[in-house]
């Protein structure tokens, strides 16, 4: 089994976070938004993975520290790290075809801006499956329309009158990932284009076409990574997750001075705090220290200093200086606020 896992944009929604650090790698409840998907999609298939491809963006950007996070991403998982490079944003199809070397075989295909809590078993009758999760707006998704034998017959993009109430979340299984490839390679030497660029879904519907048998794959919980807040809101629902899966999510190091943790938090290594409380459902990663403080509903990266803050549904980047009386804030890698 392989996992393809396109991320080249930058992660617009996301500023000022990333405008430093690629989206796939803003940590949510201590751990990267790619590892935690790509390890999780791993023990949903309890199947070895070979391979796993990343498709990133441009060099400058993506540069070598990524790259070694995501070699050492997939050497955790038994696998060999595949990257390869996209450097026109010219849609998820074009993306795709970007890693074309290693698209053969069995493969799963994930957009690494969301995160899934989900427990299946794959159909072995079907030649491809989409995951979705049913919402009560559909009209804001792109959704799936079945027929009475539950199979996808059609993909429809955020409709205007009711067609069905499952949503595409990103995540793709092919028993035989070299037809979408095949028929990707169609879509770029014809030029077919939505939006002016090159989409999976006018792969997904040539294989249709053609007769190929996709199914639906439903997740238990959808969680979004695409702007400040439901980042935010979704690192809140993961450390709840792993709180229940008793998962040990303070370092044993953390140094407290007249200070309380209200679970669930995770605290990285060498965080101190002083006089301050923490909690609940807070991310703080390595080295960060903070005193005179309450923080909670909060998620903030590495080596950060924080004091007299009063902080509630905020997001702060690593390496930040922050002594203020804010409370909703939304502050990028190396700010100083003084």
């Amino acid at each position: 089994m392989k996992i393809i896992v396109p991320m080249a944009g930058r992660g617009s929604r996301l500023r000022p976070h990333t405008l430093t650090v690629p989206k796939p790698l803003i940590p949510v409840a201590g751990k990267s938004i790619v590892h935690r998907l790509v390890e999780d999609i791993a023990k949903i298939l309890k199947e070895p993975i070979e391979e796993v491809a990343f498709i990133l963006g441009d060099e400058a950007f993506f540069g070598d520290d990524v790259v070694a996070s995501l070699e050492d991403l997939a050497k955790g998982l038994g696998a060999k790290a595949s990257i390869y490079r996209q450097d026109q944003p010219l849609g998820t199809g074009h993306a795709i075809m970007c890693a074309k070397e290693s698209l053969s075989g069995p493969a799963v295909i994930a957009y690494a801006d969301t995160l899934i809590r989900a427990d299946f078993e794959l159909d072995p009758e079907a030649d491809a499956v989409i995951w979705v999760k049913q919402v009560d707006e559909p009209e804001a998704f792109g959704v799936v329309k079945l027929n009475q034998n539950n199979e996808i017959v059609e993909l429809v993009e955020k409709p205007k009158e009711f067609v069905s109430d499952l949503a595409v979340i990103g995540i793709y299984y092919f028993k035989e990932v070299g037809v979408l490839r095949n028929e990707l390679q169609n879509v770029l030497d014809n030029n077919i284009q939505n939006g002016g660029e090159y989409q999976i879904n006018d792969g997904i519907k040539a294989m249709m076409a053609n007769g190929k048998v996709f199914k639906t794959g439903s997740v238990d919980e959808w969680m979004d990574c695409g702007n400040k807040d439901v980042t935010v809101e979704t690192n809140t629902r993961m450390l709840g997750f792993l709180h229940n899966d008793g998962e040990h999510l303070v370092d044993y190091g953390v140094t407290l001075e007249n200070s309380t943790i209200i679970p669930p938090c995770y605290i990285g290594e060498n965080v101190v705090l002083k006089n301050t409380t923490i909690g609940p459902n807070v991310s703080l990663g390595n080295g960060c220290h903070v005193t005179d403080s309450t923080i909670k509903n909060s998620l903030v990266q590495t080596y950060s200093k924080i004091k007299n803050a009063n902080l509630d549904n905020a997001m702060i980047g690593n390496h930040v200086s922050y002594d203020g009386k804010f409370t909703s804030i939304s502050i990028g890698d190396y700010a100083v606020l003084e």
